[in-house]
């Protein structure tokens, strides 16, 4: 019983629960940052594509 009793007040596990919802909180918003970098990406290089094939066609 007195082991549980410590375990119970024992607060060193939860610095490293917060470190770890806050890693997670930044990993979520890079990978936002880079879908939208990334579908922009995209579009422009779709655009060079098409302006290539259009002046080497004419």
């Amino acid at each position: 019983m007195r082991t549980f009793a410590r375990l119970i007040r024992d607060d060193r596990g939860a610095s490293a629960v917060e470190y770890a919802l806050i890693c997670a909180l930044i990993v979520l918003a890079m990978i936002a940052g880079l879908s939208a970098f990334a579908s922009s990406t995209i579009t422009m290089w779709n655009n060079v594509s098409n302006d290539v094939v259009t002046h080497t066609a004419a």
